[in-house]
């Protein structure tokens, strides 16, 4: 089971969640739990980490100390009964002074690393999961809480984005977790937190705690990895964009994929890998409500009615072409298009190219704009490609749904339901999986095409 932030948001909220998860623990059912930050935590501590690394303001880090431990401990003076205070709050104290005290070092050299920035922004999860594994022990269960990288979660050394070495990962999490289990203890895991083979805290980026959960369920062979979060489950588009959404109560994990890769917020993209690999179910449940069974994520299902499951829309992102008569014909353009934006670490989320060879599209994200367009432009300073333009008032809308793959007519009702509202389409793709059409539009058109898409393919309706 993993709790993101805003299920652990406060005192209340973990002793709600240590409550879900004694309800849930019995003879039958051993559990694992992988815990964020509480809500915000993350961010506030990247947000002092730049502040002393450009201002080195030492007052400043006390004060955001001072503030950081009143918070946490009013979690714990609400969350853990009187008997397991005295220890949670010591083991709280060390880390804080250890958090003092690189933030201070950081003030001094006014230079943050993105080694430094893992090891900082760990702290969150490493304050959360002591005073969760409390709440637990508050109501009599057996509980310890472990970093990523305590329980055998073992990355590269590719710091703030961290990959999982996963044969090496997948031996040291059985060999540390099962003898836990086997004594009825039940570990409480910090998301998104690993260490790489030298034991140096890494980090699988933001939202990584999904994944944190994915390849502990698949290293232990788990029956189901639990998603809980602050919503329903995953559902046929954004609520707070269409109010007629509605909750999924299956998909598939290729849907489970495509729509996490394409904006949806309530997986990370890489959480359902690991699943597919072992063939875990996943499921996606609201804390706030318990009862609600929430989407069950499977390897395949019929396709009935559902041809499409889910609209989503994904702002923030920049559309980028690159034109020029010389690169009909002339092998290896789209190598070197890709291997300089690969260069910067650019994530492309879209690719599209004309059959004359002479055009490539591609979408980014919006902030990683100005350093693509200079690497662009300087890997292509003759005469090959003659405009590299940009346009950043766009969105990309992608419509999901496994059951398009071989159904002849969607992309048609698709562009003739954009095309009854008038919406400019720039660019189009679609992979060979046939389970997603995306498109780039004005942000101008998006949210009405994206109500455009919910109606024609009448996804508020149940099913």
């Amino acid at each position: 089971m993993k709790f993101g932030g805003t299920s652990v948001a406060d005192g209340s909220k973990i002793k709600n969640v240590a409550s879900l998860i004694k309800r849930f623990y019995d003879e039958k059912n051993e559990v694992i739990i992988v815990v964020s930050a509480l809500s915000g935590v993350t961010d506030q501590l990247e947000k002092i980490a730049r502040k002393a690394s450009e201002d080195g303001g030492i007052t400043d880090v006390k004060a955001f100390i001072e503030y950081f431990r009143d918070r946490h401990y009013a979690v714990v003076q609400e969350a853990v009964a009187e008997g397991e205070i005295k220890v949670v709050i010591e083991e709280l104290d060390a880390r804080l002074n250890d958090l003092e005290n690189a933030l201070i070092s950081i003030c001094h050299l006014r230079e943050l690393t993105a080694r430094s920035h893992d090891y900082l922004s760990s702290f969150g999860e490493r304050l959360s999961a002591p005073i969760l594994s409390a709440s637990l022990k508050s109501m009599n269960l057996r509980s310890i809480a472990l970093t990523g990288g305590d329980a055998g979660i073992v990355t590269d050394s590719n710091f703030t984005s961290a990959r999982p070495l996963l044969d090496t990962t997948y031996a040291k999490v059985k060999e540390r977790i099962f003898p836990l289990l086997e004594k009825k203890i039940i570990p409480v895991i910090t998301g998104f937190v690993a260490a790489d083979a030298k034991g140096i805290i890494t980090t699988l980026s933001r939202g990584g705690s999904d994944y944190t959960a994915a390849l502990i369920g698949a290293a232990i062979d788990a029956d189901e990895i639990w998603i809980w979060t602050d919503v329903d489950g995953i559902m046929t588009a954004d609520p707070k964009i269409i109010s007629e959404a509605r909750t999924l109560p299956t998909i598939s994990y290729l849907e489970a994929m495509e729509l996490s890769y394409f904006g949806a917020k309530v997986l990370h993209p890489k959480t359902i890998e690991p699943a597919v690999q072992k063939g875990i179910t996943v499921r996606v449940r609201n804390t706030f409500n318990p009862e609600y069974p929430g989407t069950l994520i499977i390897k395949a299902h019929e396709h009935i009615k559902d041809i499409v499951k889910a609209v989503t829309l994904i702002q923030n992102i920049a559309l980028i072409n690159i034109s020029g008569s010389g690169m009909a014909g002339n092998p290896g353009v789209a190598g070197r298009v890709f291997s300089a934006l690969g260069r910067i670490g650019a994530n492309i989320m879209m690719i599209s190219q004309g059959s004359s060879e002479a055009n490539i599209s591609l979408v980014i994200d919006k902030t990683q704009l100005d350093a693509s367009l200079h690497a662009l432009q300087t890997e292509f300073n003759e005469n090959i490609i003659k405009d590299i333009s940009y346009d950043e008032n766009v969105c990309v809308i992608a419509v999901v749904g496994d059951g398009m793959a071989g159904n002849p007519g969607v992309a048609g009702r698709v562009f003739s339901a954009l095309g009854r509202i008038g919406a400019n389409i720039m660019m189009i793709s679609q992979g060979s999986s046939e389970a997603n059409i995306s498109f780039v539009v004005n942000k101008s058109d998006a949210q009405k095409a994206l109500r455009a898409l919910h109606d024609e393919f009448k996804l508020g309706v149940e099913r």
